[in-house]
């Protein structure tokens, strides 16, 4: 008999081509369990792991009580994942399991159609939790907690070894710098005290600077721009921290290479939002509609959607800007039954004892209710809700930028795009439309944020108006 009890969605067959399992049935063909087995062994699941996957399948089956797996649907997979996130009884990496464990079931073993109309790949990252070091959060943290969590025990150990780290990351802090910034000037500036070998950082100069600089550039080979974010660093820890000179210093910032973004036509754009599903379809055709960044569009908040005015207010957005969007009209009715669903979650969230969010600065410790205030949810919350390690306070961020970031890589693919699509694309594509249409480049420039309108002008290198009169190939003459 088979070590796992039958299920109609399992019926007898012998394999073609493949080993025998060592459980069979009294006719000796194997059962749907010992032919589930065998898909885990053969995509080389950990033994000790075959049981939870075996384990989450029949959860799977137990909850949708299909007659057969050929008689599922992509949206009833769809419905019982998002239905067990809801539920929150699954942290992120079981529910990574779970999706994988149904993968394998619906089309490695039954191989039916409904697993083609599921995006494996963005419900694998659907449950991902913001850590305290995301971004959004770390600026809650004192500088110095993070030190020891960025690369493990051996960082750790350097963060007691050196005490530079500390105090750049203190003075980053106390500097108003971004919190990616932080991180990556601490980074780079613990690679650099690696790489010297020495007991303090007293103990080096310009000489070793020259040295790492050279190594990197040299033997790692790495991008013009990895190399001046090196150098801005290592520049920051001397002047600023050591409180020494790197006069003498025979570098130079690399030249980056001018790059042309990504730009989609429209009807590419018509094709990428089709293929995407809700939510990713609405939080994608705003980026495009607004000129949102990545992360600008996953921290709007419900305050921040001004259906009077129309237009949409970007918080602290980079380099610390406020600035106004217009607010697409074909998604005012889309952004208010999405809002009806996250207000729905909310009050769930708030009878269940939770219900609270981030705030940033010190506005939660001066409206100690305002975490729980409708105004100032996520516009795209996360599916899961999140536990903080330290104060055990349970709270739902954002959605994680890499679900986001899945869902659009996968829609381009499935629209046959022949292009690197990513989210930025998005915003190319806003910017250089808008150009096309007529608009002048400040107008855009002021929509995108830049600081400089060198920066915008890079648009009006892929659009086919570099002049007054749009360029006609000679060829198109012959």
């Amino acid at each position: 008999m088979s070590r796992y009890p039958a299920h109609p969605a399992f019926p007898p067959r012998r394999p073609t081509g493949q080993p025998a399992p060592a459980a069979r049935r009294e006719d000796g063909a194997p059962t749907g369990w010992d032919r589930y087995l065998e898909v885990l062994e053969k995509h080389r699941v950990p033994p000790r792991a075959r049981q939870w996957y075996v384990l989450r399948a029949k959860e799977f089956l137990a909850g949708m009580r299909p007659d057969s797996l050929s008689a599922l649907t992509g949206g009833d997979v769809d419905t019982f994942f998002r239905e067990t996130l809801e539920a929150g009884q699954l942290c992120d990496w079981q529910f990574r399991q779970l999706v994988d464990a149904v993968q394998l079931l619906v089309v490695d073993l039954a191989q039916v159609k409904a697993g083609q109309a599921v995006d494996w790949e963005v419900w694998k990252v659907a449950g991902q939790t913001l850590g305290p070091d995301h971004p959004t959060l770390a600026k809650e943290r004192p500088p110095e907690a993070g030190l020891a969590r960025r690369s493990g025990p051996r960082f750790a150990r350097s963060a007691e070894r050196y005490a530079e780290l500390k105090a750049l990351a203190r003075t980053l802090r106390a500097r108003q710098y971004s919190i990616r910034t932080e991180q990556s000037y601490v980074d780079w500036c613990h690679r650099f005290l690696l790489f010297c070998e020495a007991e303090s950082a007293e103990g080096l100069d310009v000489a070793d600077v020259q040295r790492f600089l050279t190594h990197l550039a040299a033997d790692r080979n790495v991008s013009a721009s990895t190399q001046n974010v090196a150098f801005n660093a290592l520049t920051f820890l001397f002047e600023q921290v050591l409180e020494r000179s790197l006069e003498g210093l025979a570098f130079r910032r690399a030249r980056r290479p001018a790059r042309l973004p990504v730009v989609l036509t429209r009807e590419e754009v018509k094709a990428l939002l089709a293929a995407l599903t809700p939510p990713y379809d609405l939080m994608a055709g705003l980026m495009y509609g607004t000129g949102l960044r990545l992360m600008e569009c996953l921290r709007l908040r419900v305050g921040d959607l001004d259906f009077g005015n129309g237009v949409i207010l970007v918080r602290n957005a980079k380099g610390g800007k406020d600035r106004v969007v217009p607010l697409p009209e074909r998604y005012r009715d889309p952004l208010t039954e999405h809002l009806q669903e996250v207000r729905a979650q909310h009050a769930r969230d708030l009878a269940a004892g939770a219900g609270a969010v981030f705030l940033p600065g010190a506005l939660a410790r001066k409206s100690p209710n305002a975490p729980k205030e409708w105004m100032w949810q996520y516009v795209f919350p996360s599916a899961q809700l999140s536990a903080d390690p330290k104060s055990g306070q349970v709270r739902r961020h954002h959605a994680h930028e890499s679900v986001l970031q899945r869902a659009i890589k996968g829609a381009a693919q499935r629209a046959g795009i022949p292009k690197q699509v990513n989210s930025h694309a998005l915003r190319h594509s806003f910017a250089t439309h808008l150009l096309e249409a007529g608009y002048d480049i400040r107008t855009v420039q002021e929509l995108l944020g830049h600081a400089d309108v060198s920066t915008t002008m890079i648009y009006t290198h892929v659009m086919n108006r570099p002049g007054v009169v749009p360029v006609k190939s000679p060829a198109d003459s012959i």
